[in-house]
C-alpha cells in the first residue's frame, strides 16, 4: 500500500459514500438511493440481519441492484427505536422495522420515492407532513459525532468505506513525523483516557517511549465490563479499522511491533469485525511489514477475555492476555514501565484510540477547541434506564447532565420525575436532581463524588429507590471482585450485608455510621481500582440521599416502595367487585375471599411478587410502604 493507492481507493467511494447524509450532493452519484440497515447488537437482537437480507431479495425481485445500494452498517445511536433502517439521500429515518415492512419500503420509497409515513420515526414527521432527517431530532442536534463519526455511516466490513472517510490517512501522515512529534501532537490535544481515571494519553505514551526494552507492546482495552455501558462495542462494531489505525499510530510513536486487542468474547459481532478487519488491514498492507513503504512493522492480535469485570483494570488485562489467570498486580511498576511480559506496554481504551486519528488529521488545536479548559474532546455516553431515548450519544465535554437528560435522552417516561442519574456504572457515584445542571468533565464529577467511568450513564426516576441501587452494584463488585485482597474481597461481601440489612429494616443508625467508615477503608486499602471503587455508589447515595437509609432504618419503610422486606399489598374494599382474578393469579395462594366479595391478602403467605397488582382491573390492589 502506497499514498497513491490510498488516494485511488478514496476518489473511487468518496462522493457514494458522502451521500449517506441527509440532503447531500446528488453530483456524480453512482445510486439513485442508499438503505442503510443498523447491524449493531440492539438491532441485531431485532432480527436486522434477517431485515436486510429482505431487503436484498426484495431490491433483487424488482431490477434495483443498479439503481439502491444496500448496507448493513453500524450503530446509528438511537437503540431505542431499533431496528432502524434509513434511506438517503433523504435521510427517511424507518424505526421499529420489521421484515414484513420491507415490502412496503421498497415498493413505495424506493420505487415510487414516497417515504411511507406511518413506518418514520414520529419526530421525523412534522404535523403538516413535513419529512425531515434523524440530524433534525432533539436527539442528534445536540450531539458531536466525532468519535462515532463512521458509525451507522460505513460498512465496517469493508476497509475501502473505511479509506473513503480518510482512513489509514492519519496513520500515513505519522509516519512521515517522528515518534517524539506524534507523542506531542497527543499530548497537547489535552486527550485523556476514556476508560475511567482520565489520564493523558500523550504522558501515558511518552513514559511508554522513553522506557528501556528491545521490546515494545500496544494494548487495547475492550474489555467493557460495566452494567449498561456499550460505548466500546458499538465502536468495534461500527467502525472497528479506527482502533487499528491507532493502535498502529501508538506502535510508531512508543517503538513498538505487536499489539493486543483484549475484548470480551460475549461481544461476538465486534469480534467478528475485528478479525475481519485485521484480516483485511493485513491485504492491503496497512499491518504488518514495511508499512507504507517506511520500514515500520506491526501486527495486532485479538485476545478474547470471559467476562470477569475485574479484567478491565489495566494491569489483570495483561495478565489475562499472558494466559494467567486475570488478577491485579501492585502498582509500581506502572505498565508503560512494564507491562505486558514484563515489557513496556501503552494500554489504551477503545473509545481513547478512536480519537487519536481525527486528532492527527487535524492537529492538536483543533481537537483542543472542543470540550472545557482540562477536558478535551467529546464523550460518548451509552444512556439507559429511565428514559425515553435510550442508546449512544456523543456530546462536547463540559455538556451538562440535564441536557443529556432532557433535550437529548427526552426526559423521563410516564410523567415520572428525574431522581438521579448513575455514571461510571459500579465505580460510579448518583448524581441528584439537585444538581442536574453539573457539567459532565472528569473535575466537575469529581468534585461531586461521583465519576466519567467508561460512560455508562443509567437515569433513575422517582420510582427508584437509592438503597436498593446501592445494593445492586455493590452484589455486582462482591461477584466480580478477584478475590485477591482481603479489603475487597471481604469488605465488599460486609458492605454487601450491611445493605441487606438496612433493606431488611434490621439496621440501626450506628449501622450507617459503620457501614460509612467500611467504605473509606476499602477506597484507601484495596489493591486495584475495582476495589478502590466499589464504595463510591454507597457513599454518593448516603451523601445526597441519606433520609432515604434513616426511613429505612428509622421508620422501617422504602419511600419508593421496591425494598420487599419493607412493602405490602392491600386490598381496597370499595374498590374490589370480587372478581377473583387475583386470587387465580396468586402462585403463594395468598388471596382469599368469595366471588362477588371483597377480598383479602394474608401477609404471612404474600410473597410480594406484585402479580395480584397487575392483573386486577379495577385499580383495587395497592402497594403500601411500612408495616402494620
Amino acid at each position: 500500500m502506497d499514498i497513491k493507492t490510498l488516494d485511488k481507493i478514496k476518489e473511487k467511494l468518496a462522493v457514494e459514500v458522502s451521500n449517506r447524509q441527509a440532503h447531500a450532493t446528488q453530483n456524480k452519484i453512482k445510486y439513485e438511493r442508499q438503505v442503510l440497515v443498523c447491524g449493531g447488537s440492539g438491532c441485531s437482537s431485532g432480527n436486522s440481519k434477517k431485515i436486510h437480507d429482505e431487503f436484498e431479495k426484495e431490491i433483487k425481485e424488482k431490477s434495483l441492484t443498479g439503481k439502491v445500494n444496500l448496507v448493513l452498517t453500524g450503530c446509528f445511536g438511537l437503540c431505542a427505536l431499533g431496528p432502524v433502517v434509513i434511506v438517503y439521500p433523504e435521510g427517511s429515518f424507518y424505526a421499529k422495522v420489521k421484515t414484513e415492512h420491507v415490502k412496503s419500503i421498497v415498493d413505495g420509497h424506493l420505487i415510487n420515492g414516497k417515504p411511507v409515513k406511518e413506518l418514520l420515526y414520529s419526530e421525523t414527521v412534522s404535523d403538516d407532513g413535513t419529512i425531515t432527517s434523524l440530524a433534525d431530532t432533539d436527539f442528534y442536534r445536540k450531539q458531536h459525532r466525532m468519535v462515532l463519526r463512521n458509525c451507522g455511516v460505513i460498512d465496517p466490513e469493508n476497509i475501502e468505506e473505511y479509506i473513503a472517510r480518510d482512513g489509514y490517512r492519519a496513520l500515513y501522515k505519522a509516519l512521515n513525523m517522528s515518534g517524539e512529534e506524534v507523542i506531542d501532537i497527543i499530548t497537547s490535544s489535552g486527550l485523556r483516557g476514556r476508560g475511567g481515571a482520565g489520564f493523558l494519553t500523550g504522558r501515558k505514551w511518552k513514559f511508554t517511549h522513553d522506557a528501556k526494552g528491545d521490546i515494545k507492546y500496544v494494548a487495547c482495552n475492550a474489555d467493557e465490563g460495566d452494567p449498561g455501558a456499550f460505548m466500546d462495542r458499538s465502536i468495534l462494531e461500527g467502525d472497528p479499522h479506527v482502533v487499528l489505525e491507532a493502535m498502529s499510530i501508538a506502535a510508531y510513536a512508543v517503538g513498538a511491533s505487536r499489539g493486543y486487542v483484549y475484548v470480551r468474547a460475549e461481544y461476538p459481532v465486534a469480534v467478528h469485525r475485528l478479525q475481519i478487519a485485521i484480516k483485511q488491514a493485513r491485504e492491503y498492507g496497512l499491518l504488518g511489514q514495511n508499512i507504507f513503504g517506511k520500514g515500520f512493522n506491526f501486527d495486532i492480535e485479538i485476545r478474547l477475555g470471559a467476562g470477569a469485570f475485574v479484567c478491565g483494570e489495566e494491569t489483570a488485562l495483561m495478565t489475562s492476555i499472558e494466559g494467567k489467570r486475570g488478577e491485579p498486580r501492585p502498582r509500581p511498576p506502572f505498565p508503560a514501565v512494564k507491562g505486558l511480559f514484563g515489557k513496556p506496554t501503552v494500554l489504551n481504551n477503545v473509545e481513547t484510540y478512536a480519537n487519536v486519528p481525527q486528532i492527527i488529521l487535524n492537529g492538536a488545536e483543533w481537537f483542543a477547541s472542543l470540550g472545557t479548559e482540562t477536558s478535551k474532546g467529546t464523550k460518548v455516553f451509552a444512556l439507559g434506564g429511565k428514559i425515553h431515548n435510550t442508546g449512544l450519544v456523543e456530546v462536547p465535554m463540559g455538556t451538562t447532565l440535564r441536557e443529556i437528560v432532557y433535550e437529548i435522552g427526552g426526559g423521563i417516561p410516564n410523567g415520572k420525575k428525574f431522581k438521579a442519574a448513575q455514571t461510571g456504572g459500579p465505580s460510579g457515584g448518583c448524581i441528584p436532581a439537585e444538581i442536574i445542571d453539573t457539567e459532565i468533565d472528569y473535575e466537575s464529577l469529581q468534585r461531586i463524588d461521583s465519576m466519567m467511568g467508561s460512560g455508562g450513564l443509567i437515569v433513575m426516576d422517582e420510582d427508584n429507590c437509592m438503597v436498593d441501587i446501592a445494593k445492586f452494584f455493590l452484589e455486582f463488585t462482591v461477584d466480580e471482585s478477584c478475590g485477591k485482597c482481603t479489603p475487597c474481597r471481604v469488605g465488599t461481601k460486609r458492605l454487601y450485608e450491611m445493605l441487606c440489612k438496612i433493606t431488611e429494616g434490621k439496621a440501626t443508625l450506628e449501622d450507617l455510621d459503620k457501614m460509612e467508615e467500611l467504605c473509606h477503608y476499602i477506597k484507601d486499602n484495596s489493591l486495584c481500582g475495582l476495589g478502590q471503587s466499589a464504595p463510591n455508589p454507597v457513599l454518593s447515595t448516603l451523601k445526597y440521599f441519606r433520609s432515604e437509609y434513616e426511613a429505612h432504618v428509622i421508620d422501617k419503610v422504602c419511600p419508593a416502595n421496591v425494598c420487599k422486606s419493607l412493602i405490602r399489598y392491600e386490598i381496597d374494599p370499595d374498590k374490589c367487585i370480587g372478581c377473583n382474578m387475583c386470587a387465580r393469579n396468586c402462585s403463594a395462594n395468598a388471596i382469599r375471599g368469595t366471588i362477588k366479595k371483597p377480598h383479602q391478602i394474608d401477609p404471612e403467605l404474600c410473597i410480594k411478587c406484585g402479580i395480584c397488582e397487575t392483573v386486577c382491573r379495577f385499580n383495587a390492589i395497592k402497594k403500601v410502604g411500612g408495616k402494620k
